[in-house]
């Protein structure tokens, strides 16, 4: 995500990390004259700011808020970044509307999320009402053009891990914070048998595959049409 600014001649005045997640470096040192604004749905996920910050002024803020009801007004952002946030939307669209209007004429929206293929091995084992879906990539940039965006640009990646074992597969997932949310998700406990039966089906050397979907969109200067009408004689 950071690389690809690298290529974007784009000199922000406050930057939005959408769905920021615990403190990390990397905007800030690359726009050290910018106002971060950390914004997570999760208060315990955000940045702390201590009292000798705030006295001297830091351009660092943390606002706990909803990705689709953003507490910003319109045009005041120049670059809204959303790292690794949106697959915990059931529908992106609504995001990408409010970080339209957020932003600033030529604006930047740079994000990155999952695709559908993200553990699909799981999801074979498991069962698919036990594991998230992901949007579709080609999905993600209809939308984009719904909420109003220009010029986006999609790409993905794959990336595969390679487990010794099924514990330890299952394991790194809670850890990450990968528990399954879902509506329609079973209620009850699955018990031993279900457990059993889930690792027999993940196999001696379980994999894990990622669908690592970056995009960006712009949003476009407003033009106002103007109309000439000729007097009749």
């Amino acid at each position: 995500m950071l690389e690809r600014l690298d290529y974007v001649k784009l000199v922000p005045h406050r930057v939005l990390d959408a769905g920021s997640g615990p403190p990390r470096g990397g905007l800030a040192e690359r726009y050290p004259q910018a106002a971060i604004i950390a914004l997570d749905f999760s208060l315990p996920m955000l940045p702390k700011r201590g009292l000798l910050a705030r006295l001297a002024g830091s351009k660092r803020w943390a606002v706990c808020a909803d990705l689709e009801r953003l507490p910003f007004a319109d045009a005041s952002v120049e670059l809204v970044w959303s790292n690794m946030a949106l697959h915990y939307l059931s529908d992106p669209l609504a995001a990408f509307t409010e970080f339209r209007r957020v932003l600033a004429a030529n604006g930047l929206l740079m994000f990155s999320t999952l695709g559908p293929d993200t553990l699909k091995e799981l999801r074979s084992a498991a069962g698919a009402a036990r594991v998230h879906g992901f949007v579709d990539m080609h999905d993600l940039g209809d939308m984009l053009i719904a909420a109003g965006l220009s010029a986006p640009v999609m790409d993905m990646e794959m990336l595969e891990f390679a487990y010794p074992d099924a514990d330890t597969l299952l394991k790194d997932l809670r850890l990450s914070g990968q528990t399954s949310a879902r509506a329609d998700r079973p209620r009850g406990l699955s018990g031993k048998a279900f457990g059993a039966r889930l690792r027999r089906a993940l196999g001696d050397k379980p994999k894990a595959s990622f669908e690592v979907v970056y995009g960006h969109a712009w949003k476009a200067t407003e033009v106002k049409t103007v109309r000439i009408f000729k007097s009749r004689r």
